[in-house]
């Protein structure tokens, strides 16, 4: 059972999110934010502010980093901030790599869990969904259920409030992805947020879009979309590989000290009134 009340009603309100480009909010792309990127957790921040005025935010989260660098880069600042509220999103970029340890991995993502429990904040976990983004990637997914299972495991053990994206029907319709198939589009990031929110108990008006059923697409339409995507994702990650670098190498955590939310506004106000605040590459 999830401890109530879930959020201080008075008192240090401080939200800290951790994780790699799941928190970060790759997918969900504004140039008026810092990395360029908006993502569920700004809008849960922004939603937050406007339920109980006065809650600060930071977003530690960089993309394409792994558990260890989440624990040895970004929680040592996350408990200097003395949160109230912690996100954890973290291990994705792992199970990608079939040399992984799973156990082993687990064992150091429920460290960090309880280092964090620690603070007394509520803690927030996620599953890890089943992206269908090839049949090349089907094995790999005896390993998220592991994952999976483990982490409803330690958020059970811990007291964390759990969001089972695992089972969220609506990312199951291609438009709540980018088209690099792996990251969220706007509307799902939007989407997530809502569902953040509902297990905190937080009111907020986001609904999943009323869209009518996808087009199906010709084999023609399908053989394009899937030449596109090998060029513009598949290739250039492999590249990547190659030359032992990341999309997370040069960028900087978007909102690296707490920074109080404005009722109105949201962090876009934030943003344009600080150099810090200026959209990254």
């Amino acid at each position: 059972m999830r401890p109530e009340p879930l959020l201080p009603e008075s008192g240090r309100r401080v939200f800290v999110a951790l994780g790699d480009s799941f928190t970060e909010g790759v997918g969900d792309r504004d140039e008026r934010l810092p990395n360029g990127v908006r993502g569920w957790a700004d809008r849960v921040a922004e939603k937050l502010a406007k339920a109980q005025p006065g809650w600060r935010y930071a977003n530690l989260a960089i993309r394409s980093k792994r558990l260890r660098h989440v624990i040895g880069e970004q929680l040592e600042p996350a408990l200097g901030m003395r949160p109230t509220l912690v996100t954890i999103y973290a291990g994705g970029n792992d199970i990608l790599d079939v040399k992984t340890d799973m156990s082993a991995l687990m064992a150091d993502y429920e460290g960090l869990v309880a280092q964090l429990a620690e603070t007394g904040a509520t803690l927030v976990l996620f599953t890890g969904f089943d992206v269908k983004v090839s049949a090349l990637l089907e094995p790999l997914k005896k390993r998220n259920n592991f994952y999976n299972e483990q982490v409803r495991a330690i958020a059970a053990k811990y007291g964390a409030v759990l969001v089972d994206y695992w089972c969220l029907d609506a990312f199951h319709d291609r438009r709540m992805w980018d088209s690099d198939r792996l990251h969220m589009s706007k509307a799902g990031h939007k989407y997530l947020a809502g569902q953040v929110l509902d297990q905190l108990g937080v009111p907020h008006k986001i609904r999943l879009k009323d869209w009518e059923p996808p087009a199906k697409l010709s084999l023609r339409e399908w053989e394009q979309r899937q030449r596109r995507w090998i060029h513009d994702w598949v290739l250039p990650l492999f590249g990547r590989k190659l030359r032992g670098v990341t999309l997370g190498d040069q960028l900087t955590p978007r909102w690296p000290e707490p920074v109080k939310v404005p009722r109105k506004g949201g962090l876009k106000k934030v943003a344009a009134k600080s150099p810090a605040g200026s959209a990254g590459s």
